[in-house]
């Protein structure tokens, strides 16, 4: 990219969120991500350069072992001319959303990350003059805690997302809580994860996003601009799937929601990654279990008077797979996890000179990857076990943030060669891509915020929810399934 000639106008606001805003090139795949904060509160070019290249580098070093090399992008650092980014600051601001105007976009460091467009392309390049679509989701913690240190049992029976619904929902920040469970879509299982896609489709929150070349075309722009038109969404991907022509009707509505809900499955459930891990290290946790008693499947499985559907499992290379994987490197859960965070608090504050030996701040290289294989649990009252297991903590809370990417771009059955994979749908063929986002990692002074907003959820579920739910529920599903945790060392 030629920093020198950089025109705002060949740029347009893409998203973005608590940390950072993004443009994208109107012709080429690429993005420019800034980092924002609170007014008044510019960092220094230094802080802000140093905490660019921490993300960089955690993406390189430590992401990229978790998930492999085809499914994570970090980017490169960049230095853009002031004026180039004053000016295209001033032309996105109208399009910003009201919700996220309380920090504004670092102008003053002209420093930023150059990242492929990832709604637009990956990891080959797609035929150009090709429609892509793209769908974006963000499928949150996918495992119930198996901690022994959880106080409140319904942790170990209800998951997180489900319950912080109703918290979401009573705070004004949704208008109704959804039916995605993100257990089911970990689940493995074909049709429970078509009831997740499905109920992530009739309320996307900010979990689910679709881009046709690009543009949003289905999901929220901001907390409460969430409207789910269906016949809307199935006039933009009717010729995807159904190429010839002919209007979409109720029933083909229904249809191509039915055929996109495939293309999804297949594609999470596919094994793009070529790299494959050199000594497997796996650790079996414990009896976890692979459902949530409010998970609206599970209801509706117990009304028609079943009570177990088999689990299917992931398969071992999916993406799915080792986001589970490196989010259940939680294995304290938070309330185990907090008293180490106390512990290591304690020490930095005897020894401040200590944070950057201990590597809280980064720098995350290959040493700081090498600490997070140590998953023993016998806790020896030492600041690196807690360390270990704070790091670990943090590792887990981004990959349960994290977005997958799906990019689709429909082929001729000529065209698609043995490099690329391909999915098939009734009357079409795509061959897509799945890629990772958000993998910044999550910040050490976030853990106590953490450990309040979970007693939050907890505390609000169990007064105002659990005992309005059918205490039939709590009956079920006894059994006990195991989890295994896999580290993949590449």
């Amino acid at each position: 990219m030629e920093v020198e000639k950089m025109d705002e106008n060949e740029w347009k606001y893409h998203g973005e969120g608590n940390q950072s805003l993004v443009v994208s090139h109107c012709q080429r795949c690429v993005v420019l991500r800034f980092l924002k904060s609170p007014p008044n509160q510019n960092k220094t070019p230094e802080k802000i350069l140093h905490h660019l290249q921490n993300i960089v580098d955690f993406g390189k070093h430590v992401m990229k072992q978790f998930f492999g090399e085809n499914y994570v992008h970090h980017g490169e650092i960049i230095q853009l001319p002031l004026d180039f980014v004053r000016q295209l600051c001033l032309k996105i601001q109208p399009e910003r959303p009201e919700c996220r105007c309380d920090k504004d976009m670092d102008t003053l460091s002209g420093y930023a990350m150059c990242l492929p467009n990832l709604t637009r392309l990956q990891p080959f390049r797609f035929a150009e003059h090709r429609p892509i679509l793209c769908i974006e989701i963000k499928p949150k913690c996918g495992f119930i805690p198996f901690s022994s240190h959880v106080s409140q049992e319904i942790k170990h029976k209800v998951c997180r997302y489900c319950m912080h619904q109703h918290l979401k929902v009573a705070n004004g920040k949704w208008k109704r809580p959804s039916k995605y469970c993100p257990l089911d879509l970990f689940s493995g299982n074909k049709q429970r994860m078509h009831f997740a896609l499905k109920s992530l489709l009739q309320e996307a929150q900010n979990n689910l996003k679709i881009f046709k070349n690009g543009e949003l075309i289905y999901g929220c722009k901001d907390d409460q601009d969430c409207v789910s038109d269906w016949n809307e969404l199935a006039r933009h991907l009717k010729p995807f799937f159904f190429p010839s022509n002919g209007l979409v009707s109720p029933h083909c509505t229904r249809t191509v929601v039915k055929e996109l809900i495939h293309v999804i499955t297949m594609a999470l459930l596919s094994s793009t990654d070529t790299c494959r891990a050199g000594d497997m290290k796996t650790v079996p946790i414990s009896q976890g279990r692979s459902y949530c008693e409010a998970s609206a499947f599970n209801k509706e499985l117990v009304r028609n008077g079943k009570h177990k559907l088999e689990s299917s499992g992931l398969p071992r290379g999916c993406l799915l797979y080792k986001t589970l994987q490196a989010q259940m490197l939680d294995m304290l859960d938070i309330e185990g996890l907090y008293p180490l965070y106390s512990r290591v608090e304690q020490y930095l504050e005897e020894f401040p000179e200590e944070r950057s030996t201990l590597q809280i701040d980064g720098p995350y290289n290959e040493a700081f990857y090498e600490k997070l294989l140590d998953l023993s649990l016998e806790d020896d009252g030492t600041v690196a076990f807690a360390l270990t297991k704070v790091q670990q903590y943090r590792i887990a809370m981004t990959a349960k943030d994290c977005s997958i990417m799906i990019a689709l771009s429909p082929c001729l059955q000529d065209e698609c060669s043995e490099q690329r994979p391909v999915v098939l749908t009734s009357k079409s063929r795509f061959t897509f891509s799945v890629s990772v986002l958000d993998l910044d990692l999550k910040p050490y002074e976030s853990i106590p915020h953490q450990y309040k907003l979970d007693g939050e959820i907890v505390n609000y579920y169990l007064k105002n929810i659990q005992a309005k739910e059918d205490p039939v529920m709590s009956n079920l599903f006894k059994e006990n399934e195991d989890c295994t945790l896999v580290l993949h060392k590449v």
